[in-house]
C-alpha cells in the first residue's frame, strides 16, 4: 500500500509509519490525510480527527469492519482507485461466487471478504451499474451480522437499500429489501424493519421475482412471529403463487430460491403458527431435494423440528432436539441465524 501511494502522490510514506498509524501511535499530517481524502473519495473533514485505527474502520470503511486489519484495507481502496478497479462483468462474477459461498462458509469468513470487497467497489461508484453491485454485496454483508442486535445489521441493510436505488435498477432495488426481509422474519428480529422493507419492495414492483417471493415470505414470518395468524397464512399463500412464477432452477446459490429453500422457509413460518402437518410436509418436500453440499440447511430444519415439539407442549424435548441438531453440526458451519433459532426455541 505504501508504494502504491508513494508512487501516485510523491511521498514518502514507508511500512513502519503506517503500521504505527494502525496501531494509533502517531497520527498522519495533513499531506497524507489529504492524499487519503482525495484517492479514497472521502472528505477531508471526516477524516480529520478520525484517524486512529478503530475510527477509520468505522467511518471510512463502514460501520463495524473489525476482521480485516486497516492496512488490507487501504491496500484495497488505494488499488481500485488507482487501477480503475475491476470491470462490472468480473464485479457479477464475484457476486455469483459470494452467493455459493454464502450457502456453506461461516458468518467470519463471509463477513472478512466482503468487507474488501466494499472498500475496492466504493472507489468505482461512478458507474450505475456498480451501485446496484454494491447493494448486494452490502446485503450479503449485512447478513454477517446477527438482526436482533438492533443496529448494525439494519444500518446495512438500510443502505443497501439506498444503494440500490442509486441504480435505478428495480429489479435489484426489489430484490435487495426482499432479502433484507426475509433475513430479519426469519431471524424474528427488528419486525418494524422487515415490515417496512418489504412493504417497499411491493411497492416497486408487483411483477413476480425473487426479490418479491422473498419480500412476502419475510413478512409472513414477522406476522407469525407477532401472533398474527391470519395475516401470515393469506401470505403463505401469497408466496406460493409467486414462487410458482418465479421459482429458480439454481440450488446452491444465496441469489436463488429453489424448491428445496422455499419450503425451508414454509417450515419454519408453519412451525411458528403450530400447523404441523404443513410443517412436516414442508421438511419432508425440502429433504428430497436439499443438496448434500448443504449440511447448515438440514440443520435449520431438524431446529424446525424442535420448535415445532416445544409448541406442541414438550419443551425440553423440543430444546435437546433442537441442540442435538446444532453440535451435530461442525461449529465452522454455523451461522448466526442457526443461533438465533435456538434461542427462539429454548425461549419458545
Amino acid at each position: 500500500m505504501a508504494s502504491a501511494v508513494n508512487a501516485a502522490y510523491g511521498t514518502t510514506l514507508t511500512r513502519e509509519y503506517v503500521s504505527n498509524w494502525e496501531r494509533s501511535r502517531v497520527r498522519p499530517g495533513p499531506f497524507y490525510l489529504a492524499a487519503l481524502s482525495a484517492t479514497l473519495d472521502v472528505p477531508l473533514a471526516v477524516l480529520e480527527g478520525q484517524v486512529d485505527r478503530r475510527a477509520f474502520l468505522t467511518d471510512v470503511a463502514g460501520a463495524a469492519i473489525a476482521p480485516v486489519v486497516a492496512s488490507d484495507l487501504l491496500s484495497a481502496g488505494f488499488a481500485a482507485r488507482l487501477s480503475g478497479g475491476p470491470t462490472a462483468d468480473a464485479w457479477e462474477a464475484k457476486l455469483a461466487t459470494y452467493g455459493t459461498e454464502y450457502m456453506s462458509l461461516g458468518a467470519a469468513d463471509i463477513q472478512r471478504r466482503v468487507s474488501a470487497e466494499l472498500v475496492a467497489v466504493q472507489q468505482q461508484l461512478d458507474n450505475p451499474r456498480l451501485w446496484s453491485v454494491a447493494a448486494r454485496l452490502m446485503t450479503l454483508y449485512a447478513k454477517t451480522f446477527p438482526g436482533s442486535d438492533g443496529a448494525r445489521a439494519v444500518h446495512w441493510y438500510r443502505m443497501a437499500a439506498q444503494a440500490a436505488d442509486e441504480s435505478g435498477d428495480d429489479d435489484t432495488r426489489v430484490w435487495v429489501r426482499g432479502r433484507a426481509a426475509i433475513a430479519l422474519g426469519y431471524e424474528g428480529a427488528a419486525l418494524g424493519v422487515a415490515d417496512v422493507l418489504a412493504d417497499q419492495a411491493m411497492a416497486i414492483s408487483d411483477r413476480p421475482s425473487l426479490g418479491l417471493l422473498n419480500a412476502v415470505f419475510g413478512k409472513a414470518h414477522a406476522a407469525a412471529v407477532r401472533g398474527d395468524r391470519a395475516t401470515a397464512r393469506r401470505l403463505l399463500t401469497e408466496g406460493w403463487h409467486v414462487f410458482d412464477r418465479a421459482g429458480s432452477h439454481e440450488q446452491t446459490s444465496d441469489y436463488a430460491v429453489p424448491w428445496w429453500r422455499v419450503n425451508v422457509f414454509v417450515s419454519l413460518l408453519a412451525a411458528r403458527l403450530g400447523d404441523e402437518a404443513t410443517a412436516v410436509a414442508a421438511q419432508d418436500a425440502a429433504r428430497a431435494e436439499l443438496p448434500s453440499s448443504l449440511p447448515r440447511f438440514a440443520t435449520h430444519l431438524e431446529m424446525h423440528r424442535g420448535l415445532m415439539l416445544t409448541r406442541s407442549g414438550d419443551p425440553s424435548g423440543g430444546s435437546a432436539h433442537a441442540r442435538t441438531a446444532l453440535d451435530a453440526l461442525p461449529p465452522e458451519k454455523h451461522s448466526l441465524t442457526l443461533r438465533l433459532l435456538m434461542a427462539e426455541v429454548e425461549r419458545t
